[in-house]
């Protein structure tokens, strides 16, 4: 069998930007209730343009505590920048997004809603266990 070579799917320049914006991500939280949480996003080449250069986007957090043995938590996030709606920036919202939960839920079971535009996307994070 040949070697078989691995393609970056990111281009080195985007890869960059995405290291920084990690980087430089930074939070404010606000309690919103005793089951939930919201969390203010920063980052360094983004910001919420409409009004007037706050917070990059916001996430919510939400336990789902019903007393159920399969619980998962409810995470949205909302980029409120226009420019994380452009999909050549798909791949940066994913790796956002991405370090946003491990840094917020970390590897509690997830079900992530993501809203950035065209760049809108749902996921499961699930541990193994």
């Amino acid at each position: 069998m040949k070697n078989k070579k691995v393609v970056e799917v990111v281009n080195p320049g985007l890869k960059k930007r995405i290291e920084a914006e990690i980087e430089g991500m930074k939070f404010t939280k606000n309690m919103r209730s005793a089951t939930a949480e919201e969390w203010y996003v920063f980052l360094p080449g983004f910001h919420d343009r409409i009004r007037g250069g706050g917070a990059a986007g916001k996430v919510i957090v939400h336990y789902n505590l019903w007393g159920h043995k399969n619980i998962f938590i409810n995470t949205t996030i909302i980029f409120d920048d226009p420019h994380l709606y452009d999909s050549e920036l798909h791949p940066l919202v994913y790796a956002l997004a991405d370090e946003i939960v491990n840094r917020l839920v970390g590897y509690a079971d997830t079900l992530l809603s993501v809203h950035a535009g065209e760049n809108t996307y749902s996921a499961e994070y699930k541990s193994s266990s």
